[in-house]
């Protein structure tokens, strides 16, 4: 759990705690007991466990199970529940788990790009290698949020097509465990992310992978991918109304500009306005073919601008929840040093934990250290954030360098 303060501690006590951060052993808190503390302040949004049922909200309707007969667009996202608490999730570190999802990470693109090359060809879509896939994500994710999320910080503008379904069901994962949606609800959620755009591969690929931008004709062309999507889905059995509210209106928009229905307002569920704002940001933040990515915060700039489209209060928690500058994001800072960005900080979007490692003035690598821009004693803040590329680093063999244990 992630400890914000301490509530009580005995009159006796020697010293005042007054330290942040999250206990994950049972050695700190025998440690905490000795040194007198009796009470915690938990921030459950930054622990790694779910939500205990006396803390969850309550549902804001009591209305019965909706009918599997229902309209995608008015499926209902489940809240979380007060009486059946989802199987907890052991929580591991950072570097441990990065170790695992690393090797998973490769392994889900291999399988989904072999999958989409199949579909492309004219095959069906193997659900139970999606289901498997997805799964896998959801618990490394619930494992720890950081470790996926950092990995969807790698560019590969060759295989956006299934680089985009992997991102996309890490993202709506992370995000969906921020809200604090029950665990069988993020399941299909990512499924959903995974299957959104699969109808891509039934578009003449010269039009997918175009290296400029589409003429009106060709868009018109392109929007016909939802409608790929879901025949490529529709009947096959494990698919339910949440994954196809997913597939079917993540281009709709709140302000009745986006397709194939131009669904308005509350016709518009939150699983697809969860699911637009995750494939909108994704997509913004990767290497495409007609397009260099954009560093997440101008993605998140664009969201927030778009208010019209986009529902305000989720792109506010995802701001919450992502970060200014997202895990796996380099930023530089105020004492001319590059930091690669470990963990978010929910109360200071813009002073996350980071790891120091790289001196802009002398253009060399430094010993790493690891910095909570949030604590006052530092007086350290970040610039920006950088690309990469910008001083010949590769994303990739730093993370491994510095995560892999």
């Amino acid at each position: 759990m992630f400890v914000d303060s301490v509530n009580k501690q005995r009159s006796d006590a020697g010293i005042k705690i007054k330290s942040r951060g999250m206990v994950r052993d049972q050695a700190i808190i025998a440690k905490l007991l000795a040194e007198g503390v009796l009470e915690l302040n938990i921030d459950f949004a930054q622990s790694d466990i779910e939500i205990p049922a006396k803390y969850q909200p309550q549902p804001i309707e009591s209305s019965p199970p909706e009918p599997i007969s229902k309209p995608p667009e008015q499926t209902k996202l489940a809240q979380p529940s007060t009486k059946k608490v989802s199987k907890a999730i052991a929580p591991l570190t950072l570097e441990k788990e990065f170790e695992r999802a690393s090797q998973h990470f490769e392994m889900h693109n291999r399988k989904i790009q072999s999958l989409y090359g199949d579909v492309t060809a004219g095959g069906k879509v193997d659900i139970s290698l999606i289901s498997d896939v997805s799964k896998e994500i959801v618990q490394s994710v619930l494992r720890n949020s950081n470790a996926m999320a950092i990995l969807t910080r790698l560019k590969d503008k060759d295989g956006y097509n299934w680089r985009h379904m992997i991102n996309c069901t890490i993202l709506i994962s992370v995000f969906a465990k921020y809200l604090g949606l029950k665990n069988s609800v993020i399941q299909q959620l990512a499924m959903g992310a995974m299957l959104h755009d699969v109808g891509h591969a039934r578009l003449p690929q010269g039009l997918v992978s175009k290296g400029s931008k589409l003429t009106e004709l060709e868009y018109k062309a392109v929007k016909k991918h939802v409608v790929q999507s879901l025949g490529l889905i529709k009947g096959e059995k494990g698919i339910t109304p949440i994954m196809m509210d997913v597939i079917i209106n993540h281009h709709e928009r709140v302000d009745g500009s986006g397709y194939p229905r131009r669904l308005r307002g509350d016709k518009v569920s939150k699983a697809a306005r969860i699911m637009a704002i995750i494939d909108v940001y994704d997509a913004m933040t990767s290497d495409r073919p007609h397009q260099m990515s954009e560093e997440p915060v101008h993605a998140l700039r664009y969201l927030l601008a778009s208010k019209e489209q986009f529902d305000a209060e989720l792109v506010q928690r995802f701001i919450k929840c992502m970060g200014v500058h997202p895990v796996g994001t380099i930023v530089k800072l105020t004492n001319e040093r590059l930091a690669l960005v470990l963990e978010g900080n929910k109360q200071a979007p813009t002073a996350p934990k980071v790891r120091v490692f790289y001196n802009t003035k002398h253009m060399h690598h430094i010993t790493a250290k690891e910095l909570d821009l949030s604590n006052a004693e530092h007086e350290v803040k970040i610039v920006a954030s950088v690309r990469p590329l910008d001083y010949q680093i590769n994303l990739s063999r730093l993370l491994k360098e510095h995560l892999l244990v």
